[in-house]
């Protein structure tokens, strides 16, 4: 058996982190990852160049159900930190919108960045680790195909359910109720909207066509682009809305955002009275959408010239293009979510640590802790954050 002061169980963000502050320390510390490549999760995000963090980063981009909770983390170890770290490295990066940095170049600077600093640590990182088990009497032991392991902390850095080809599993929810621990409920977060019926066969038609617009699920408003696709709807506004809409909700649709939409169509009635409706909308929305809306919403009335609706008709048709509500069926589920959204219930660890209060020495960081962010960057800011202030205290 091999003794050493810390394993973490996963060589995603969260636990790299982790093993780099507190090899940095001087402890020493042993990663074991599962697959057969640490980062893979790096590796895939921002279409290959990583969206690393987000320059506007405050705990109030976070789903938890305990809302609080990520404060300590994202203000011990900010996005500026992180920067100063790429930029150490010389990893060229730019801001793509709203605050959301990205490599120039390829998210492999990343894993190669976080791989350098492990070694500089002397951190121990080993892949391929399947069939662990973890053991506790007095130290943990862990167990898996390279051996057995002795270690005074145990950080738990196995990541959520999303993208199971990449190796999600359900591992750290079973370690943490192993332990006794609270697992709040799972489902995927930042994944796209699913149909069925006639809004199905919509969203088939229009497969690739895109526009802005703003999308309210309760109280959040996301505006952003949506995507229609054959299944339903993606796109960044779609993504965002996900993480908070729980089945059976609608969600509403302003396909005119930052318009006053009756206003525009009165006008628009009295400078060109002779155009047709879809002709004046297709100014402001691609046409095959306007096309499939005119049949929603005005279909008696396809071929009648402005001058020919009444003004309460345009109002009401403003009405139904600002406040399209709809009703998902579903979402495409873990297979293509970014996130997931629940896991180990924060009221079980401690905001400045993430130890087990139940467990001296045994930590959960990362997306396995019930700790989720808006698109954008904000999941790996958590993920470098609660890594780091794990790392500072085992």
């Amino acid at each position: 058996m091999e003794n050493t002061d810390v394993i973490v169980l996963g060589g995603g963000a969260a636990g790299l982190m982790c093993a780099i502050t507190a090899g940095g320390r001087g402890y020493s510390v042993i990663v074991l990852e599962g697959s057969n490549r640490i980062g893979k999760k790096i590796l895939m995000s921002g279409g290959g160049r990583c969206n690393f963090t987000n320059l506007h980063t405050d705990p109030t981009n976070f789903v938890s159900a305990n809302r609080h909770f990520c404060k300590s983390a994202l203000s011990r170890y900010t996005q500026r930190d992180f920067i100063s770290l790429v930029e150490k490295h010389n990893i060229p990066y730019h801001e793509k919108t709203l605050g959301q940095l990205f490599c120039d170049k390829s998210s492999k600077d990343i894993v190669a960045m976080m791989q350098h600093e492990c070694a500089a640590a002397g951190v121990n990182v080993l892949t391929d680790c399947g069939d662990i088990h973890v053991s506790k009497n007095g130290r943990f032991t862990v167990s898996c195909d390279h051996g057995k392991f002795d270690c005074n902390a145990l950080v738990v850095a196995t990541g959520g359910l999303s993208i199971p080809k990449m190796g999600a599993s359900d591992f750290g929810y079973r370690l943490a109720r192993q332990f006794g621990l609270s697992v709040l409920e799972t489902r995927a977060g930042l994944v796209p909207f699913t149909f069925t019926g006639k809004i199905l066969e919509l969203c088939n038609r229009l497969s690739g066509v895109s526009c802005r617009a703003t999308i309210t699920v309760g109280n959040a408003v996301f505006a952003a682009e949506i995507l229609f696709t054959h299944r339903g709807l993606s796109g960044p506004a779609v993504l965002q809305a996900s993480s908070y809409w729980s089945p059976g909700d609608t969600v509403q649709i302003d396909l005119l955002p930052d318009t006053d939409a009756a206003a525009m169509l009165l006008r628009a009635k009295q400078s060109r009275p002779k155009s047709l409706l879809r002709v004046v909308l297709a100014d402001s929305l691609p046409r095959a959408l306007v096309v499939e809306l005119q049949t929603l919403i005005w279909p008696r009335h396809k071929d009648t010239p402005l001058a020919g609706f009444s003004d309460d008709e345009l109002r009401r048709i403003a009405g139904d293009l600002q406040s399209w509500t709809i009703k998902p069926a579903a979402t495409e589920g873990y297979r293509t979510a970014e996130v997931t959204l629940g896991g180990v219930d924060t009221r079980e660890l401690s905001s400045k640590t993430m130890e087990c209060r139940q467990h001296a020495g045994l930590y959960f960081i990362g997306e396995v802790v019930d700790v989720t962010g808006d698109l954008g960057g904000f999941n790996f800011q958590w993920a470098w954050a609660s890594g780091y202030i794990a790392g500072q205290a085992v």
